[in-house]
Parts: C-alpha cells; sequence; structure tokens
C-alpha cells in the first residue's frame, strides 16, 4: 500500500462541513469519492481535522492509501481538479508519504484564522469570507483579551456541548490580532482546538471590543469554565483553517 498526502483548498459555504454525513454534502465525501473513482478503489480519507459547516479552508491536510502508486501526480491533481474546481474544492499538491506519517495524529500545530469586516457597507467581494460587524471596535481592549487566552487552560467556557475531545484543557501557543483598514484578522495557533473554541473565542473578543464586556468580566468568564456564560459564537463563515504544520 501507498500513502499519499494531499492540501486542499476549499470554500465551506456550500458544505455539511468537512466529515463525511448521512445526510448533505461534505468536503470529505465528495474529495473520497473522485479519488476512488480515479483510482479504480475504495479510497478512504483522513482529515487533519474536522471543519463545522460554512468553515473555509485555504490548506486543508488529508492522507490515504492505496494499491496503486500514483506514478503522475500533475496528471492525478489536474484530473482530481476537473471535478472539484466546480464545487469549490481544489488539491494542491499531493506528496507521497511514508507509513508514519497521519494527518491527524502528526500534525504539531493547527493554524487557524477569523476574519472580521468591520465597517458600515456590507461584504460584496467577500461575502460569506467574514463576519460583517458595524460597530466599531475597540481593537487596543480586544488585544488585552486575546493576550489571556494564551498558554495552557481549562476551555470549557468555549467548548460546544456536542464536543468529543477527551480533556478541555488545551495550549494556546498564540492568539494574534492585526488589522488593515476595514478588515481584522485574529490568528490562532494550537495542537489541538475543542469543538466550536475559536468561534467561541471570537465571539467573546468582539463583546469586549463594543464593551458589552469589561476586560474583567471577559477574565471571569473565562476562568469560570461555564458554557453557558459565553458569548454567541462568531458566524462560521469567518473562519478559516490556514495549514497544518507538521
Amino acid at each position: 500500500m501507498f500513502r499519499y498526502q494531499i492540501l486542499i483548498e476549499y470554500v465551506g459555504t456550500n458544505f455539511r462541513g468537512w466529515q463525511v454525513q448521512k445526510k448533505g454534502k461534505t468536503i470529505q465525501g465528495l474529495i473520497q469519492e473522485k479519488i476512488s473513482k480515479l483510482l479504480k478503489e475504495r479510497i478512504i480519507l483522513y482529515g487533519s481535522g474536522r471543519t463545522d459547516t460554512g468553515v473555509h479552508a485555504i490548506e486543508q491536510s488529508a492522507h490515504f492509501d492505496c494499491k496503486n502508486k500514483i506514478t503522475r501526480t500533475e496528471k492525478f491533481l489536474k484530473s482530481m481538479n476537473y471535478f472539484l474546481n466546480k464545487e469549490g474544492i481544489t488539491i494542491l499538491k499531493v506528496k507521497k508519504r511514508n507509513k508514519d506519517f497521519h494527518a491527524r495524529f502528526s500534525a504539531q500545530i493547527r493554524v487557524y484564522k477569523y476574519i472580521i469586516i468591520n465597517r458600515l457597507g456590507g461584504p460584496v467581494l467577500e461575502k460569506n469570507r467574514g463576519w460583517h460587524i458595524i460597530k466599531e471596535l475597540d481593537l487596543n481592549v480586544m488585544k488585552k483579551g486575546a493576550k489571556k487566552l494564551i498558554g495552557t487552560k481549562d476551555f470549557s467556557t468555549f467548548r460546544a456541548s456536542s464536543c468529543r475531545a477527551k480533556s478541555p484543557i488545551k495550549t494556546m501557543k498564540l492568539v494574534k490580532i492585526k488589522s488593515l483598514k476595514s478588515k481584522i484578522e485574529i490568528e490562532f495557533r494550537s495542537q489541538s482546538f475543542l469543538q466550536q473554541q475559536v468561534r467561541s473565542m471570537v465571539g467573546c473578543l468582539k463583546y469586549l471590543g463594543e464593551k458589552k464586556w469589561s476586560l474583567k468580566k471577559f477574565e471571569n468568564v473565562l476562568k469560570s469554565k461555564k458554557r453557558i456564560l459565553c458569548a454567541p459564537p462568531a458566524p462560521p463563515e469567518g473562519l478559516f483553517l490556514v495549514r497544518i504544520i507538521y
């Protein structure tokens, strides 16, 4: 058997997330189906992690095993993308890997970013690629809040009730906020995340930026470990899986 890693870019708007489900179109399901047809064998695709409905990827990572060696990767890419591009998916790269590599378990750092479009007029060019917030956000206080999220902590406050992670304790390596004109970009780095953790953290940072919460209240919500105290999670269309570092 041969093992291959693929790097994938996709627009998550019209999908029910990454993971195969009984009903609805998924990214994993569609790619699996196309590779199986192309290689004429049943393929199971393993992703680095699940992205929810509406979440995008700049560079998702996945792997699969197959009986026959892919000798012409360029042809494989072109054939795959001929089918996938019209669905809002593209395969960026195919790499041969050894048996020790696993798209999910070998990952050292996962990098996500969240885009907020902070202006009066709604986005047209970037529709479904960011969270449109009209009220002007205080970036300085949001940056102070972001620093409070860094480190090893119990992130139960930001955990979806359906989350299956064994532990709510995660180590946030980086939470960085930068802005250019009306676009605010928040980058998150960790080995792994809880379900809805990033979107929940962004929702709380927004409350901070809107002055709905003080920095003290933000800290208390984080320390409470109570999901009920969390601000409403940010919508999925602003979230991007940037890349996986192995």
